[in-house]
């Protein structure tokens, strides 16, 4: 896959953070904001095929479960 390179602003004292982070990890900033953007992008798309079949899925319910054997005032009794 092409990559493309991208300039981000950043405040200095979170750059300085985030470059230790990397150092520990033995990894670059790069990485990290690489890894970064494609999970925030995985769990973007996983979150929409979840919304789209609950909504197909609330489409093609009946909207009952068993039989309905209590009036409403029944169900609303206290």
């Amino acid at each position: 896959m092409a990559t493309k390179n991208i300039t981000l602003a950043i405040d200095e004292d979170l750059l300085d953070k985030v470059r230790v982070i990397a150092a520990l990890e033995k990894t670059t900033v790069n990485a990290l904001v690489r890894d970064f953007l494609s999970e925030t992008a995985r769990k973007k798309d996983r979150t929409l095929k979840v919304r789209q079949r609950l909504v197909t899925r609330s489409r093609n319910s009946s909207g009952t479960v068993g039989e309905i054997n209590w009036t409403r005032d029944e169900l609303h009794e206290r």
